[in-house]
């Protein structure tokens, strides 16, 4: 994808969300209006209300509060089944762009904001910082990472449990094709410290439709097993099991008041986003 395209696509998503926001969904992204005063000498005029002046004849200027900061953790799945792409995009690029696109927001909100990337162990650790800079060392990682290895979200979730001092915001992008009640208990725990947590579910169309109809080989991308099925045979079975876990998933996570969203990597971007601003707007006003 390219260092540089990665924070353009970023930029790309973001501004274009912001955009089209009204202005009442993107009030948390930096400042709410509070109240009025009269205008003193030094002021900046760039505050200053003018319909109050029409109406008064008299110099307002807007007081702003700050939106409470936050500090964030993205923990992006660089195992190799997100390596898995039905079209040109795959599961890890989808996400990665995902990642991007959030550090690239919460930055521009003056939130603190790190990535740790895995597969069955961390694999990468960038601290959060909230300097403007710091964004390029987040794409870079992003970047430079290739999805390999096999997966374990469970066991990543529970060490960071394990070594998380202060309580902040996890945001799990991943596709969670694993033991579903271990990552659950992994999930669990980091919620036991106090951490607010948002569980971004990437799957492929292909995963979600099985829109397969000729015999065909099919392989695992993260152990050698390889299987000769009919797809047409199998298909009632495969979607059974694929919506059970997802259904697992959303259960779970409700229950221990964990935000969970499952995205079709087909879709745009903006509704992972929107979701981050909901809970976002939820933050500051709690």
């Amino acid at each position: 994808m390219g260092l540089k395209n990665l924070y353009l696509r970023a930029r790309s998503v973001v501004d274009g969300l912001l955009v089209g926001l009204h202005p009442s969904q993107a009030k948390g992204l930096s400042s709410e209006f509070e109240e009025h005063r009269g205008y003193s000498q030094g002021d900046d005029v760039r505050h200053l209300d003018w319909k109050a002046y029409a109406k008064f004849d008299r110099y307002f200027v807007k007081e702003y509060r700050e939106a409470a900061n936050l500090k964030a953790t993205l923990v992006m799945d660089a195992s190799a089944s997100m390596g898995y792409a039905s079209e040109g995009w795959s599961k890890y690029d989808y996400g990665s762009t995902l990642a991007a696109s959030l550090a690239y927001l919460m930055l521009k909100q003056q939130d603190t904001v790190g990535l740790i990337t895995f597969s069955n162990r961390i694999e990468k650790i960038v601290p959060p910082k909230s300097a403007g800079g710091h964004l390029f060392a987040i794409l870079k990682e992003l970047e430079d990472r290739k999805p390999r290895g096999e997966t374990s979200a469970a066991s990543v979730l529970q060490e960071l449990a394990a070594s998380l001092k202060k309580r902040g915001l996890i945001i799990l992008i991943s596709d969670l094709l694993e033991n579903q009640a271990e990552v659950v208990r992994g999930l669990k725990q980091l919620r036991s410290r106090g951490s607010d947590i948002l569980v971004f579910h990437l799957l492929d169309k292909d995963e979600l439709q099985f829109p397969f109809k000729e015999p065909a080989l099919f392989q695992d991308l993260e152990e050698e097993l390889k299987i000769q099925a009919d797809p047409q045979a199998i298909r009632s079975a495969y979607l059974d099991t694929i919506h059970s876990l997802i259904d697992a998933y959303k259960q779970a996570c409700a229950s221990t008041h964990i935000d969970y969203s499952l995205f079709d990597t087909s879709v745009g971007l903006d509704r992972a986003l929107m979701r981050y601003l909901t809970w976002r707007e939820k933050f500051r006003i709690r």
